[in-house]
């Protein structure tokens, strides 16, 4: 058995991949929209360019996400994504990037269980954890 997390956007499904990819290296395996899927006809026209599945990877972990379907606000909580880069240099980048246009819970800083660890919510609604370990 394979437990995988399943991201639900509020219509920025691709635009969020699009920046995963761009700034945490993120491979997008699958994207497919509403549009020219068997759904098409059952969802309204403003999700016919939305996404209806989507297959990701981030390092060795494969994720998968869509646009909501039944509502377009949904609201990500009771968990977090968590980041373990190789050096802090680069845990401090991953930081900054993701927390452009979000939210920061937890200022990254040295902590006593870890060089550096912080929290935040980026801009699609994603709540992230950094924790690098020396």
């Amino acid at each position: 058995m394979v437990v995988q997390t399943y991201l639900h956007f509020s219509g920025q499904c691709e635009a969020a991949l699009k920046f995963y990819q761009q700034h945490l290296g993120a491979e997008i395996l699958y994207l497919g929209h509403y549009e020219g899927s068997p759904m098409e006809n059952e969802s309204g026209p403003d999700m016919r360019n939305k996404v209806m599945h989507a297959t990701f990877q981030i390092g060795s972990i494969q994720l998968m996400a869509s646009d909501s379907a039944s509502s377009l606000e949904t609201h990500m909580q009771g968990f977090s994504l968590s980041l373990t880069p190789s050096s802090a240099d680069e845990a401090e980048k991953m930081f900054k990037v993701l927390s452009e246009n979000g939210k920061v819970t937890m200022p990254l800083q040295k902590t006593f269980f870890a060089e550096r660890f912080g929290m935040l919510t980026d801009q699609f609604g994603v709540p992230w954890m950094v924790h690098f370990e020396k």
